[in-house]
């Protein structure tokens, strides 16, 4: 009985994970962003956009330029926010991707 309340709650307890996940890609902007070459470029973009209104995470892969934004419930990226947020950093904001609806 105890195995098998062990897996129930294992269970569920993934479910409930995937589906969070699947909520919060839909508060999930792209940013892709030209000239991130190191940790320190990233460590600017990720200080400059983290402290925009409503953003709750940000994290950038340096390698392809992609910063993603997640904003909390009911909260939006502006595009001119985002741009103004990475040219503050030092950087250019060559593509801008809302989350899909």
């Amino acid at each position: 009985m105890t195995k098998f309340l062990n897996r129930t709650g294992l269970a569920l307890g993934l479910m409930l994970f995937a589906a969070t996940a699947a909520v919060a890609e839909s508060h999930v902007y792209k940013l892709y962003v030209d000239g991130l070459a190191c940790p320190f470029c990233a460590y600017g973009v990720e200080k400059k956009v983290g402290g925009l209104k409503g953003v709750v995470t940000v994290e950038i892969d340096i390698e392809s330029g992609l910063v993603a934004v997640a904003v909390a419930e009911g909260a939006t990226l502006e595009e001119a926010a985002a741009k103004r947020a990475v040219d503050e950093a030092g950087f250019t904001l060559r593509k801008f991707e809302a989350p899909k609806k």
